[in-house]
Parts: structure tokens; sequence; C-alpha cells
């Protein structure tokens, strides 16, 4: 297996806002050439982590080197290195598409000859060759979505942050945004996005999932569901609802979920045979129902480490 050498490396990391803790104590490691994702809810300190790490917001306790800089000593030389995509649209909306590229070629000191050529560059991958002359603020929200991405990889960073990209776009956007992450990073950029939808995170190689301010849990989509401590019993019923009150009262249960028919029921590791138990309840109420024990998804993942911090706290 191939070691890859670490751009991001953080360590107890830390953020007051007066009486407000947004971030507690958050580590992390982050592979060159990765996709890594953070995973949680608005005010689970995902951007405030974002900042820290960009060199924008200084820690109140905690150390970070981003690309072998110190965030604290060295955040203005840090800044010209990576690429800042933000949640809300932040170029010039009363420039055009090209203009915006050209500005922000000549602030990264980009040469005329090289500025022009990777501004065209970018227009064409972008498709956005036929909007060129057009205002940015008449764009479409995939449109900024393709401009805001492409001003912040101009310079062509070797690590993109990029918080919560996708939330003002359809899912046809979303897809065809991912499609182009995945090709970055086979280029070599290592890229740290938040999110705080399932299906995106499971697309990244390495997710932190952040609660409250805290990493509650890190790994591979893959190993976060084998290392919960949980049983995910999936229940499909012909009355989910009179299902879910059941199966409800149980004592056994962490946590049910119902996406339509289906219920999602989470049951400690320690409780043998649960999909014959939930399966005997259901019977015992005359509910005919499909019992099965699966493997767990990252959203039965999130709802397992959030809940368990709730209980801790």
């Amino acid at each position: 297996m191939i070691e890859h050498q670490a751009v991001v490396s953080a360590r107890g990391l830390s953020r007051v806002f007066g009486p407000i803790q947004a971030v507690r104590d958050v580590s992390i490691e982050i592979p060159e050439g990765t996709i890594f994702g953070f995973l949680g809810p608005n005010g689970s300190g995902k951007s405030t982590t974002i900042r820290m790490l960009c060199g924008l917001l200084t820690p109140s306790s905690g150390e970070a080197t981003v690309l072998g800089l110190d965030v604290r000593k060295e955040a203005e030389k840090l800044k010209q290195r990576i690429g800042y995509m933000t949640q809300k649209f932040s170029l010039y909306e009363d420039l055009t598409v090209q203009e915006n590229l050209r500005f922000i070629a000549e602030i990264y000191a980009i040469g005329g000859k090289r500025r022009n050529s990777r501004v065209e560059q970018l227009l064409q991958e972008f498709e956005l060759k036929d909007q060129c002359k057009q205002r940015a603020g008449t764009l479409s929200g995939g449109q900024k979505q393709r401009l805001a991405l492409a001003a912040a990889i101009l310079h062509e960073p070797s690590l993109l942050f990029l918080d919560e990209p996708t939330s003002a776009v359809d899912p046809q956007h979303r897809r065809d945004f991912w499609e182009t992450l995945f090709q970055l990073a086979d280029q070599g950029t290592t890229i740290l996005v938040s999110t705080h939808y399932m299906d995106e995170a499971e697309r990244c190689h390495q997710l932190a999932i952040l609660h409250q301010g805290l990493k509650v849990a890190d790994g591979s989509p893959r190993v976060l569901g084998q290392n919960i401590d949980v049983h995910v019993v999936e229940v499909v019923a012909d009355n989910a609802n009179r299902a879910r009150q059941a199966i409800g009262l149980m004592r056994q249960v962490s946590s049910i979920t119902q996406l339509g028919v289906r219920l999602r029921v989470l049951i400690p590791k320690n409780i043998p045979d649960p999909a014959t138990l939930v399966k005997q309840v259901l019977e015992q109420q005359q509910l005919v129902a499909q019992v099965n024990q699966v493997a767990p998804s990252l959203e039965d993942v999130f709802v397992a480490v959030t809940d368990l911090q709730a209980q801790a706290a």
C-alpha cells in the first residue's frame, strides 16, 4: 500500500468566540491526493475548522501545519498556496466571468501570457466560454458554482478547501461538480470539502464527522461502518408507523429512522441476534414485515456516533 504524506496535520485545534466554543480539540491528518470530508450539520464546527486551517482564523488553542506551514506563524504565505471556495458566492457580481478570472489571476501575480492561456483553459474546461462576457451576478446557480471553482484553482494550488460548495445547486450539478473533484484528485490535488449531504460524504476517501464542535469519528466510509458499536436491522412493514411504535417500546433499541415503508433500527452490538428479537416483537403485535440485519449506511454511522456523543455530554 502506498503511503501518502500528510499535507494537513492538526492537533487539538479549538476556537472560542466569547462564551461559545465553536471547535473543541479537533485533530486530523489529511494525506496527499485524497478527498477528505467534514460531515456535520450547521453549527458543528466545519466552517470554523476550515478557516483555521486556511489561516483565516487564529486557533484559540492547538496547532496545525498545512503544506508544511504553521497556520499561526505563516498564514499569509499559506494563503498564496491554497485554493478556497466559500459556501456563498464571493466573486464580483458586476464583473463578467472573464473579468473575474483575470482579476483573480492578477491577485496571484500570474503573468500576462500565462494568465491569458490559463483563463481561456478554465473557461473551456468549466463550460463557461459562452458566458465569458456575461456578468457573474446573472449566472445560474450551477454556473456560479463552476466559476467559483475555476477561480479557486486558477493558480493551480496543490490543496483545495471547499466549504459546503454544493448547498445551492441541484442534484445534477452536484454530480457534475463531484466528477470535477475526482479529476482534480486524480491529478494530485488534495481536497478538503465540508458537507451535510450523506451521498457526498460517501464519495470522500476519508471523513471526519463533526458534532457540536467535536470530532466524533473519522476514517473511510467503509471503516466507519465497520467500527460503529451497533447492529443495523432493516424492517420493511405493511404498516411502517405501527411497526415503528412497536419497536420503539423495545428497551434494547438505540434509534429508529423511517424511510418511507422502511425502518432502520439501531441496536447495540452486545445484543445477540437483533433481527430475531425485532421480528418477535412485530409478530406479537400481529404486524407483517420483512426483517433483516444489514450493513450500516453512512447515515446509520452518523446517527450512532452523534447519539453516543449526546449521551456522554
